[in-house]
């Protein structure tokens, strides 16, 4: 059985968030033998969006593909990005007709071809096209048995969770973006599907996800917007959170699912 070693990295929040992964995943790449690694950078400049200088930084990294979500289009500059090779991927459930790619066909080191697909939620979030109808019709175009990673950018445990079991023997990983926090129910579903609610963050550790806490806790008890510091402007310990995805790369099921975290000192 050849084994894939995929390692997803949580949502990168801002200057701190781009230059941990640069700091950490070299060393993670030897000590693991990475064959490919995915990120979700829609916080990467400065804390809201991805642009093509962060994301250029990002791959610079050697982070192999970027996945997006509910901030997708916060920078206009992205949106000709999208129209080159560039292995970034904006949710699939955006309606027909939106810039970018909502899934990317990728391949390894060893040269295995491995299927990223985005995907945002609805609850308590936009009113996009249904996930789960895409998420069929994506794979309705997929050779069944290939390596499949599916970010699902949302904000609800529910809904992920639906969508886990949904997928579960269908797709290689489900891995849960966007509230920042990682979750501590990393597993293997039932029918082979690996499985993990919130993948985390890379970002500022004393913060609100990622973001300045005396300006979140201002904007709890005042509503308006508080301008307050910016994410990049932020100091002290970064945490990292990823899980390493090992696949087996002839039928794409999930062999293991392995949180790895760490916080390092800025």
């Amino acid at each position: 059985m050849i084994q894939l070693r995929i390692l997803f990295i949580g949502d990168i929040v801002g200057r701190p968030g781009r230059e941990c992964v640069g700091r950490v995943l070299p060393s993670l790449q030897t000590e693991h033998s990475l064959d490919l690694v995915v990120a979700n950078g829609e916080n990467a400049a400065g804390g809201v969006g991805l642009t093509p200088m962060t994301a250029d930084e990002i791959f610079a990294t050697g982070v192999d593909v970027i996945t997006l979500g509910n901030h997708t289009w916060a920078h206009s500059e992205i949106i000709p990005y999208f129209d080159t090779d560039v292995a970034v991927v904006r949710p699939l459930n955006y309606p027909p007709g939106a810039p970018g790619r909502g899934a990317i066909s990728v391949r390894t080191k060893s040269g295995v071809r491995v299927v990223v697909i985005n995907l945002l939620g609805r609850l308590f979030m936009e009113a996009l096209d249904c996930p789960f109808r895409g998420a069929d019709a994506a794979l309705a175009e997929l050779t069944p048995g290939g390596v499949v990673i599916v970010d699902m950018h949302a904000e609800a445990t529910s809904e992920k969770q639906a969508l886990g079991y949904y997928l579960d023997g269908r797709v290689s990983a489900v891995c849960g973006t966007h509230t920042h926090t990682p979750t501590a129910d990393a597993r293997v579903l039932p029918a082979g599907t690996l499985y993990v609610s919130d993948v985390g963050m890379v970002g500022p550790q004393n913060s609100v996800i990622g973001m300045d806490s005396a300006s979140a806790i201002r904007r709890f008890m005042t509503k308006p917007a508080a301008r307050g510091v910016k994410v990049d402007k932020l100091t002290g310990p970064v945490q990292f959170n990823s899980v390493l995805l090992t696949v087996d790369a002839t039928t794409g099921q999930g062999v293991g699912i392995e949180r790895l975290d760490t916080i390092q000192a800025e």
